[in-house]
């Protein structure tokens, strides 16, 4: 059979055996177009009055709109504009909103990037801020403190807020559960040492820091108790299809209708595992989160419920920016082959620096795999860079691409080898 995969802007069409297990997610078509289903979403809400009658009773300051970064594929431009354009019906002035990027510890959004995700119109007339999780005077400080024990800080322009909304993806997370909702807030909003322990080396250990786990998940448990400690008065949680589509909204309020919206998504992207697979052909979801290779290992770690001790991952991804962060480029490259040294440190703090997370993430799948069964391809990273990230590196150009891939499939084929499928990548979850 032959299987679309999402890389990059594109897609790589690849001929898999019929007796492939196709993990893939199952949405009926949207109801209406995105604007109608958002509308009709709020205007009906889960848990709370309808969103007219709530922002009726917002307190003193601005309105706060919580919005993805880039690493999100929302279509922020089919719905955004008539949700600002119902907040100005209702008498409420452009300057009296903000829209506040969760950014987390990514990187802010260059202006392409903005008008990419909302539209030029938005970013000419509405206040937009990149959050800086480094910042100490875009910072306050709660008097609560997290699930953990750990101090809270977030983004004082949505602690200060007369009114916030969070809008967020709801999808599989290969270290939260579900992303979305909570998360909007830690790590989206939060300062680094409030993220520190969400990220930290106890809280990844524990086997429930996994995909589609949310109870006795230290990561969900630690996120909640934080969104929890300054809550959004209002949530708009956003489901997108395969072709990264909005499928369905739940709105409401925050708790409640993220509850709805993780039911909705486990029912039609996580699918249960019958049968180990000898290998696995993975796409790491295609752009925007393939973008770099830091986002591309969610596509490893999401596959593993599938596969087969010391079986195969043959993954690839866009890596249109390259590798990531400085300080995870050079965090790998320390670090190359010798995943058990960097545990052994951070267990034992030596160190806490950005993104190290998710080098403790790709560790458990080297410990299923080892570094020779991981195969990454890419044609954004040269073949030098690509050996020291912990893979068997394939730095193919762009043209030879879905052929050097295919050669692989088939040689797995001709080995009789058993083969799960993951076209749409980490959006499509085995549990």
């Amino acid at each position: 059979m032959d299987v679309r995969f999402n890389y990059g802007k594109d897609d790589i069409s690849l001929k898999l055996p019929d007796e492939s297990i196709v993990y893939a997610s199952c949405f009926e078509p949207a109801e209406s177009d995105a604007r109608e289903m958002m509308m009709l979403s709020i205007l009906n809400p889960i848990g709370c009055q309808p969103f007219n009658e709530i922002v009726k009773q917002r307190r003193k300051g601005k309105i706060v709109i919580v919005i993805s970064d880039i690493t999100r594929p929302v279509p922020y431009h089919s719905f955004l504009p008539d949700l600002l354009e119902y907040l100005l019906n209702q008498g409420i002035k452009k300057d009296e909103i903000v829209l506040l990027i969760a950014t987390g510890m990514h990187r802010v959004s260059t202006l392409q990037e903005k008008i990419y995700m909302l539209g030029k119109n938005i970013v000419d007339n509405y206040q937009i801020i990149d959050h800086n999780s480094e910042n100490t005077g875009e910072l306050a400080t709660l008097s609560q403190r997290s699930w953990s024990g750990n101090e809270i800080k977030l983004n004082r322009h949505y602690v200060e807020a007369g009114f916030r909304i969070l809008t967020g993806l709801v999808e599989t997370h290969f270290m939260a559960g579900f992303s979305g909702g909570r998360k909007s807030v830690l790590p989206g909003l939060a300062s680094l040492d409030t993220i520190q322990r969400f990220h930290g080396y106890s809280f990844l250990n524990d086997p429930n820091a996994s995909i589609a786990i949310l109870e006795n998940n230290p990561c969900h448990l630690e996120s909640v108790s934080v969104a929890h400690a300054c809550p959004a008065d209002f949530s708009i949680n956003i489901i997108l299809d395969k072709e990264k589509k909005v499928n369905r909204f739940f709105s409401g309020e925050p708790f409640n209708s993220y509850d709805e919206a993780v039911n909705y998504v486990r029912g039609k992207t996580c699918k249960t595992v019958d049968e180990l697979a000898d290998a696995v052909v993975t796409s790491c979801g295609g752009y925007p989160l393939d973008a770099t290779f830091y986002q591309c290992v969610k596509g490893f770690v999401n596959c593993l419920p599938a596969l087969k001790t010391n079986g195969t991952i043959i993954a690839f991804g866009g890596c249109s920016e390259g590798i990531g962060s400085s300080e995870y480029e050079q965090l790998m490259k320390k670090y190359a082959f010798r995943p058990d040294d960097f545990l052994s440190d951070i267990k034992n703090g030596l160190f806490f620096i950005k993104d190290q997370w998710q080098y403790q993430m790709h560790i458990r799948v080297l410990k299923k795999t080892g570094v020779n069964n991981l195969h990454f391809y890419t044609s954004n990273i040269s073949q030098n860079n690509l050996t020291l990230l912990s893979v068997n590196a394939h730095a193919i150009p762009e043209n030879l691409l879905a052929k050097s891939i295919q050669r692989q499939i088939d040689s797995l084929v001709a080995s009789g080898k058993t083969i799960a499928v993951f076209p749409e990548g980490p959006y499509c979850s085995s549990i």
